[in-house]
């Protein structure tokens, strides 16, 4: 046993992280973060909670609609892009919190919309916010995570998202009725507190200090994050596995995503990330409005419909923490592909006859969609070295967005053409079975640290 001032010199970064044992630090970086994404979560499905009253008070065309629903995931997708450049070049917390506080301002800008032209233009602008937090956020979870249960501890962090999402929905089916659209916007403007917050309280990733040679940070940050950990579990430190840091590597760029290895990692990637959420958002985002418009109900009961899928996909993601780091990558996402495909062939062909028959097989896909996206946002930021990680989970959140958007306006124009719910729930089965084709050749990561992975 060795105290952190013991620590021998030769011990790289990685092996002082990896020998850290669950604390207090662990929890409350966890919790921070955490409720960032959760804002995240919850601003990004407000839209679709607002829809069926925006439609009936602002008489909006099914284009008009799906331009409102599909605004904030244009943002995400340049936000995506931008803050895969900027946490590999000034870091992941200064980038988390720049998103946050975007996201907040425009969730305000969003309340006082008085038409769909100014709603969506500052739902782009939420959108970019948004999108400049969650793969950023993410790819800080697995940089301070140990590689023998990484799956879990940041799967249980990711349970954050759905948490948010579902928390949307439950707030919708009570202020949506009494008071108006408007004051979920409001609610969801609160994270803006945090974005100042963030940086005080939570440490840069010592291995992005360290890829950007500022060794000697890195070093004070690693220090600090012990002292934290030795006071919370009152133990000295087990000694790290001496092994020196890794060379200095050229800084990452676009380019390298599509070089040796990477070009296969980024292909499987990309194609995972965009059939993963063509599918999730063209469900979510039309769900409420489905059940309002095609079936007659109560905009209480779609919201609560809504809220189910929402919870059966905090659930699906609870049992992927649990199991992911012993069945491995690979084999949960083709898993939970193929029990995406299911529910939905039930719906394509026998299912979509009611409102209840659509929230109960709807629920089912989102226990296993749920199960991909948080999966995906383990596996992306585990494929790529330190000086590129960000940028590589960005470009998946750029497919991801392509998804986002495309899927939603597929709905529309199915429904705008005449076609029925079982046209929409067939093409959705069809793209998840190709997702499942896609997960059989990703490469597998499970138990191995971020540096065996890219070295």
């Amino acid at each position: 046993m060795t105290t952190v001032a013991g620590t021998p010199a030769p011990a790289s970064i990685a092996a002082r992280l990896e020998r850290l044992p669950h604390s207090r630090w662990h929890v409350k970086v966890r919790c921070l973060i955490g409720a960032v994404t959760f804002f995240e979560a919850f601003d990004q499905l407000l839209a679709a909670s607002a829809l069926p009253v925006l439609t009936e008070q602002w008489q909006l065309s099914t284009g008009q609609a799906t331009f409102a629903v599909v605004s904030a995931s244009v943002g995400i997708l340049f936000g995506a892009l931008a803050a895969g450049w900027l946490g590999d070049r000034v870091g992941r917390v200064r980038t988390v919190a720049l998103g946050v506080g975007i996201t907040g301002l425009a969730g305000l800008a969003v309340a006082l919309s008085d038409g769909i032209g100014t709603f969506s233009l500052f739902r782009f602008v939420q959108g970019i916010g948004i999108g400049g937090v969650v793969p950023v956020a993410a790819t800080y979870i697995n940089e301070i995570a140990r590689s023998d249960d990484r799956g879990r501890f940041v799967l249980l962090y990711e349970m954050i998202f759905p948490a948010g999402l579902a928390a949307a929905t439950l707030l919708a089916v009570h202020v949506v009725p009494a008071y108006g659209w408007r004051a979920m916007f409001l609610v969801g403007a609160l994270p803006v507190v945090l974005a100042a917050a963030l940086p005080r309280h939570v440490q840069e990733s010592p291995r992005w200090l360290l890829s950007r040679g500022r060794t000697a940070e890195a070093e004070a940050a690693v220090a600090r994050i012990e002292a934290e950990v030795v006071r919370a579990t009152a133990r000295d430190l087990p000694a790290p596995a001496p092994s020196p840091d890794p060379p200095d590597r050229p800084r990452g760029s676009l380019a390298d995503l599509f070089r040796g290895r990477y070009l296969r990692r980024t292909a499987v990637l990309s194609g995972l990330w965009f059939v993963a959420y063509y599918v999730n958002h063209g469900i979510s985002a039309w769900l409420p409005s489905l059940y309002t418009r095609e079936f007659g109900l109560d905009l209480t009961t779609a919201l609560v419909y809504t809220l189910l899928s929402n919870v059966t996909g905090l659930l699906g993601t609870f049992v992927l923490a649990m199991l992911i780091d012993r069945v491995g990558r690979r084999p949960a996402l083709v898993g939970a592909f193929v029990g995406t495909v299911l529910p939905l062939t039930v719906l394509a062909f026998a299912g979509a006859a009611s409102g209840g028959q659509v929230a109960l097989f709807a629920s089912c896909t989102t226990f296993f969609l749920y199960m991909i996206n948080a999966g995906l946002y383990l596996y992306s930021p585990e494929l790529y070295p330190t000086s590129n990680r960000a940028r590589g989970v960005a470009f998946g959140g750029l497919w991801n967005r392509c998804g986002v958007i495309l899927g939603p306006i597929a709905v529309g124009a199915v429904i705008g053409a005449g076609g029925g719910l079982a046209v929409v729930f067939a093409q959705f089965a069809a793209v998840a079975a190709a997702g499942a084709v896609i997960a059989w050749f990703a490469v597998e990561t499970k138990g191995m640290t971020l540096e065996e992975l890219n070295t």
